[in-house]
């Protein structure tokens, strides 16, 4: 018996937070508009823009202030993210009638296999015609959709027509549609890499494909290797079922401080916030962790990004905020103010693991610790953030106000478990 050909199918929300914006209030389509971070709180950066603001090329990812000068009278809304989490998850819902496979990758996209669901459906392409219709009747929302034998192809195929398309890749005509475009278009190459192939005379998906996997894996090691599959076709990956958690690497917050920090005593107030954060962030998803990462960004917008490793695993907020401190004297000499500021815990395993104790650790003292930040959880869960800080947050309360656990950017979920840099020529 045959092996039937995988059917995956790449779905995206076009414009998405704008286009929810305009679902609900269907008058902001007749005027240019965007969503937009917080100027004052300098999140100021468009998050999405819809068709109108497009004409006047407003990009994604540039300040509000570039966009304005671009389109004076651009209306600029502020994020609402649970809203734009309720009405995705609804778009999700409908993918989930016609397959269990239903892999998101943040908010506004979402791979699907319908491999199988052919047998009860139909062909893919009329599947997921029928999901495109109905997002758009039942929701009002429009979704651009790829059809191809493998993930990569699909989410490339996805991008190819906005808003409302439906492109299909297969073996037969992939190398006429994919192989012309710039190696910059194939999924997971960015500006860095894009530039290390270049310099090699690999300027196209084409000229990737036609380099010996060899030559990709002995000047850009495994993520070479991985990239010329890609553009072979070769991807195998699964799509994940809808009831899988995706493994949590690491947990972390970071933050654009509302003004400059000069000193290491106004970076250790914005640590403090963060690291109270993650650790509260840590103990609501039954976790901890060994290691401490630090990453920062200077006015120049630099980064950089400092790690070590702890004996025992923590959910502690001191122990977090102390192996922060010891970063950030390593990796700052106070030489240009800093921009942004955040931590990360990694390296996690479940609360309830067991360890080795330590005789030179007062464990009544770190017990008593964890009951007391609990007790702030807690109380934060009832009457709010705001309710209950320490005193010496109040030094400096528009630097220190601000609530990284809640108010958080929403980003994609990496496609890789682990992150990816490729090696220089």
């Amino acid at each position: 018996m045959m092996r039937m050909e995988r059917a995956i199918v790449h779905c995206d929300i076009n414009h998405c937070y704008a286009q929810i914006e305009e679902m609900l209030n269907p008058e902001l389509k007749q005027r240019p508009m965007a969503v937009g971070g917080s100027q004052e709180e300098r999140h100021g950066i468009i998050l999405a823009k819809n068709l109108h603001a497009k004409k006047y090329k407003i990009q994604t990812g540039e300040t509000l202030d570039e966009a304005r000068i671009k389109c004076p009278q651009l209306l600029i809304l502020p994020p609402d993210y649970r809203r734009y989490q309720r009405i995705t998850d609804q778009v999700k819902a409908i993918y989930r009638e016609y397959t269990d496979r239903v892999e998101e990758y943040g908010l506004d996209e979402a791979w699907l296999d319908l491999t199988q669901s052919q047998r009860l459906f139909g062909p893919a392409s009329q599947i997921a015609r029928t999901i495109q219709q109905r997002v758009y009747a039942e929701l009002g929302l429009t979704i651009s959709i790829g059809l191809s034998f493998n993930k990569i192809f699909a989410k490339m195929a996805s991008d190819f027509v906005k808003p409302s398309g439906f492109v299909t890749i297969t073996r037969a005509n992939f190398q006429e549609k994919i192989y012309p475009l710039s190696v910059r278009e194939l999924f997971y190459v960015g500006a860095a890499t894009q530039k290390k192939l270049e310099a090699w005379g690999i300027t196209t998906i084409g000229d990737l494909a036609s380099r010996d996997r060899q030559f990709m894996r002995r000047y850009f090691g495994k993520v070479g290797e991985m990239l010329h599959w890609f553009a072979l076709g070769e991807d195998i990956s699964e799509v994940a079922l809808a009831s899988e958690a995706i493994p949590v690497k690491s947990v972390g917050n970071s933050v654009t401080a509302v003004h400059d920090l000069h000193t290491h005593g106004e970076a250790r107030l914005v640590l403090r916030v963060l690291a109270e954060s993650v650790a509260s962030r840590l103990r609501d998803q039954g976790l901890k962790g060994k290691g401490i990462a630090l990453s920062l960004r200077d006015i120049h917008l630099f980064r950089w990004s400092q790690q070590r490793k702890r004996a025992r695993p923590t959910q502690l907020a001191e122990e977090i905020l102390e192996d922060a401190e010891i970063l950030l004297r390593q990796a700052w000499q106070n030489a240009l103010p800093l921009r942004s500021i955040g931590i990360s815990v990694f390296d996690l395993c479940l609360d309830q693991t067991g360890e080795q104790l330590d005789l030179f650790v007062d464990e009544q003292h770190r017990q008593s610790l964890l009951q007391l930040e609990k007790t702030v959880d807690g109380i934060r869960r009832r009457f709010g953030f705001e309710k209950i800080q320490r005193c010496s947050l109040l030094l400096d309360k528009p630097l220190t106000s601000f609530n990284p656990k809640q108010d958080q950017t929403i980003h994609p979920i990496g496609f890789l478990k682990e992150p990816i840099q490729a090696g220089g020529r």
